[in-house]
């Protein structure tokens, strides 16, 4: 279930006026309103505001082109008529070079993370006395909205009555309603529908500003009686209280799924998962005719109890060194972390490079069948097989090419298991990007059943697998 549509189609039907019913005895949102611009103008009268230049009225005849219809009783207004806006001060107008230490002289200065994280205590940034009477007209109030305006824009948080005396900073924009009464109706317009909104009409590319203060102040907004905002963030709650435990329980879920998937591959590789077949020739046999010098090199101790006619064998002897020649051609198709889709284990869209390009390290050569082993964290089980020769794959990869003792697909699902996964994790090594390295993978050792047995464990996995998919299908 999308979750994400789901909460979006509840907040749609709560601003046309499709949540609830209507209740004629309602105040209508037009007397509402009249009280909001009776507060604005008392605050302009006072000086405490300013009149916006392109003031308009907000009498819902006034209003043409409105995007759509609303019910009886509801009014359309802009954002200017119901709130005072403010953008934190120009860079110059404060830089670090003007913050203090900590005192109980000194004022807080608010920043983004505070919006972001609701949280009005984080942040060490202060100013003096001096500066703070000098940006006076940035200052926070309890009750005001803080909004995160750059990278990650639109993030809301009221502030509490117990905040320190303060400013904002440049990345911030303050809200102070004229009327605390449509807060929470308000915010559930703005965090839900005009993120939309500020992105699409937002300069720039990477990052995202909040529109200039001409385009925000003029979006329309659908405001219903007060008694009906109470009726509809009522049931917003309700139904997104609903929608969080369908989250929780997908996420369950999907961790139960992914358990289930791990303990096959675990009874697999234990030799748990099929019956063996005493008829199958063991794996042993098959490993003297292609290197005879790794039988000695077989150990069990370090599994434990395998099957008979499994062999226990370090990677050095299991994955064969030598790769394919070089791509001849004038291209090559190379593989990265991206070309990856671990859910399906294949390698979609690799980038196409030309030929001259391609690295002098021979082990990144692959072969079609060869399973790509992610060697950094935190990809280390973005696992696929690749699909055809003269492919190329990055320095992120550790290329399995097995000896005939081992098939693609086995070796496939071998790599994938917790045992080699989370076995091969403990050699993480690096703050930045943290991996492990070649010899981690060849000095491992891995479980290998007679290739007989490895084709009916693939054929039972991929059965298993298949009818869990069905089922997540049909639940989600």
């Amino acid at each position: 279930m999308d979750t994400k549509k789901l909460r979006q189609k509840i907040l749609d039907l709560a601003i046309h006026g499709k949540l609830v019913p209507q209740d004629p005895n309602d105040e209508p949102a037009s007397v509402l309103l009249e009280r909001i611009r009776a507060e604005k103008e008392r605050l302009i009268a006072e000086g405490k505001i300013k009149r916006s230049k392109k003031a308009t009225t907000s009498d819902t005849p006034h209003y043409e082109n409105v995007p759509f219809e609303v019910p009886e009783g509801w009014s359309w207004c802009t954002l200017d008529d119901l709130a005072f806006y403010k953008k934190g001060p120009f860079g110059s107008s404060l830089t670090k070079s003007m913050f203090v230490p900590d005192s109980p002289l000194a004022y807080k200065v608010y920043e983004q993370k505070n919006a972001i994280q609701k949280d009005h205590t984080l942040g060490s940034y202060f100013i003096d006395e001096n500066k703070y009477k000098e940006l006076s007209g940035f200052k926070v109030e309890p009750n005001d909205i803080i909004v995160s305006c750059a990278g990650t824009i639109g993030e809301t948080y009221v502030m509490p009555n117990d905040i320190r005396e303060g400013i904002i900073n440049q990345a911030l924009m303050l809200i102070r309603l004229h009327l605390k009464d449509i807060q929470d109706f308000y915010l559930l317009y703005f965090d839900f529908i005009l993120k939309a909104e500020a992105a699409k009409e937002s300069k720039g590319t990477a990052i995202k500003n909040i529109p200039p203060f001409d385009i925000l102040k003029s979006f329309l907004i659908p405001i219903p009686p007060l008694a009906e905002q109470g009726r509809i963030l009522e049931e917003v709650n309700k139904l997104m209280s609903f929608v969080d435990s369908i989250d929780v329980s997908t996420k369950d879920f999907s961790s139960l799924i992914n358990s289930a998937k791990s303990k096959i591959l675990d009874l697999a590789i234990h030799g748990k998962l099929v019956p063996q077949d005493p008829n199958d020739e063991p794996a042993s046999e098959l490993l003297k005719r292609i290197n005879p010098k790794a039988v000695s090199s077989c150990d069990n101790p370090h599994y434990g109890n395998i099957p008979d006619g499994w062999i226990m064998l370090k990677g050095k002897y299991l994955f064969d060194s030598m790769k394919s020649a070089k791509p001849t051609g004038k291209f090559f198709k190379y593989i990265d972390i991206d070309s990856i889709d671990n859910k399906r284990g294949v390698v979609t869209d690799p980038k196409v490079l030309p030929s001259n390009n391609a690295p002098s390290r021979a082990s990144r050569y692959t072969c079609q069948g060869d399973v790509l082993f992610s060697m950094v964290r935190p990809y280390l089980r973005n696992i696929a097989i690749v699909p055809e020769n003269d492919c190329i794959a990055s320095t992120g990869f550790f290329v399995c090419h097995p000896i005939p003792i081992m098939t693609a697909e086995f070796c496939y699902y071998l790599m994938k298991s917790s045992y080699i996964v989370d076995g091969l994790n403990q050699f993480m090594k690096g703050d930045n990007s943290p991996s492990i390295n070649n010899a981690n993978i060849t000095d491992w050792i891995y479980p290998i059943p007679p290739i007989e047995e490895q084709n009916r464990i693939v054929q039972k996995i991929k059965a298993l697998y298949g009818t869990i998919d069905c089922i997540t299908e049909a639940l989600l």
